[in-house]
């Protein structure tokens, strides 16, 4: 008997309206039906709603991201490289706070394999953003992994590595609401990533999110702000779920803690991807204030998720202090030229890449 014959859309979604968490076997049979186009729009919106009022659980949501991932292209970071993404959905439009701190974690000498894609809920995505900074984004998988092994930094463009999701775009569409796929992009970075830095603008999957990664083994820094953003705030407090060793331990973020300062959300509002790419020129350029400070904490987080890979919890000294230490990282690195170095080495060797590209659409 075939998993077809196992499992039904109907069944499956009864179950969910009826508040049972599907088995991981049933999410992963889910995702690679999704993935192979052998489910029409209203079924599958039909399974998304009742998955999404049910609220996904770990299980769930890590047999649906191991599914896709077989679905994926693929390119092989370094050890110890690091991606830094958030679900995106906050609504704040704020300027691309990760994005940056991508380019200061990468001039603090890390790796890192930046999974992302255009705008949603935005004016710019990371995309968006990094192609009007100069980055050239439409490259085949090989040369993304050559623009990683030379610059390291590169980006992954989940359109790219993740072909098979336009099979559930219709459904996705015509929702017009948050589902489960929301959060499976910042976890399925197809470079083979160990350490991450996810933000969260939904409450309920930060949990949810850091037990996938303790499941993973990774190491992981899961924040949302309590002012809703999918960043570490500095208009707020941040909580945190820290994954080490196959553990989640949980800590609260304040930006006066690490020497920075609060400002209002305002004060890192965004615009259109040419805006934001000129605020990341200034950031670099040694432009000070919330941009900055922002930026800085949140390559902290980073850092500490890479540096997560190396130390064992049990050696290693308190959240707090390795996040002061990676605060001071952060700093140099845009105060040395070397986060600005990092965007300029990153635009020349994507530009310098020969193989044939497929043009890429929004």
């Amino acid at each position: 008997m075939t998993d077809q014959e196992i499992y039904t859309w109907p069944a499956l979604t009864h179950a969910l309206i009826k508040g049972r968490d599907l088995t991981s076997e049933e999410a992963w049979w889910a995702m690679q039906q999704i993935m192979r186009g052998d489910v029409d729009p209203v079924p599958l919106a039909g399974f998304l709603v009742a998955l999404q009022a049910k609220g996904a659980v770990t299980h769930e949501v890590n047999a649906l991201s191991s599914s896709m991932l077989e679905h994926s292209r693929s390119i092989s970071a370094p050890f110890g490289a690091v991606d830094i993404v958030g679900t995106g959905g906050d609504g704040a439009h704020t300027v691309n706070i990760s994005t940056m701190a991508s380019l200061v974690i990468r001039g603090a000498g890390i790796p890192v394999a930046k999974h992302g894609n255009r705008a949603v809920s935005s004016k710019s995505g990371s995309a968006d953003v990094l192609e009007a900074l100069g980055v050239r984004l439409n490259l085949p998988v090989e040369g993304v992994q050559r623009v990683l092994d030379e610059a390291g930094i590169s980006f992954c463009f989940a359109q790219v590595f993740h072909p098979s999701m336009k099979h559930g775009a219709v459904a996705r569409a015509g929702l017009k609401l948050p589902t489960v796929f929301n959060v499976l992009g910042p976890i399925t970075n197809p470079a083979g990533v160990r350490a991450h830095s996810v933000g969260v603008a939904f409450e309920e999957m930060a949990p949810v999110i850091a037990g996938v990664f303790a499941d993973r083994g990774a190491s992981a820094i899961v924040v949302r702000g309590r002012d809703g953003l999918d960043e570490l705030s500095i208009a707020a407090e941040t909580d945190v779920w820290e994954v080490r060793d196959g553990s989640v331990t949980s800590h609260v973020v304040a930006p006066e803690d690490y020497g920075l300062s609060r400002a209002r959300i305002d004060a890192l509002r965004g615009g259109d991807p040419s805006y934001n790419a000129q605020v990341a020129r200034d950031l670099l350029a040694g432009k000070t204030g919330p941009v900055r400070d922002a930026v800085v904490l949140n390559a902290a987080s980073g850092i500490v998720a890479a540096e997560g890979l190396k130390e064992s919890s049990d050696a290693s000294p308190a959240f707090a202090e390795r996040m002061l230490r990676a605060v001071k990282r952060a700093e140099d690195s845009l105060d040395s030229g070397a986060a600005k170095a990092a965007l300029e080495r990153w635009i020349n060797v994507s530009q310098s890449v020969e193989t044939p590209a497929e043009t890429l659409r929004s």
